[in-house]
């Protein structure tokens, strides 16, 4: 007879986050989507860019583009031309975006508890 495999925590914490935000008023995210949204949101200091996102993530410019279309209409991303060289595109965080943030990390948290 098999036994079922016991779940990791980590999991089972994922799997509790991916509940509250499926759960949640706020439009479903793939999870290419997602990691975008968190890349721009987690890793500070640098001028995030559809070129250095898709090579970071290893995916096309046109499925980052497409990730980032969604986080626009939701309001958590805006991208802008970069001033010093116009052929590439700058990702910028937004309030929203930010807000939205913290509250996954309240999904986390109480995931986590």
């Amino acid at each position: 007879m098999a036994t079922a495999p016991t779940a990791n925590a980590s999991l089972l914490v994922l799997k509790e986050t991916m509940v509250s935000i499926v759960r949640s008023d706020v439009r479903d995210m793939s999870a290419r989507q997602l990691a975008v949204f968190l890349k721009i949101y987690l890793e500070s200091g640098t001028d995030h860019t559809v070129r250095g996102l898709a090579a970071d993530l290893k995916v096309s410019k046109p499925a980052i583009t497409r990730a980032l279309d969604l986080l626009e209409d939701l309001t958590f991303a805006k991208r802008e031309t970069d001033k010093a060289d116009r052929r590439s595109i700058i990702v910028r965080k937004t309030p929203p975006g930010a807000a939205y943030l913290r509250t996954l990390s309240g999904y986390l948290s109480k995931a986590a508890k």
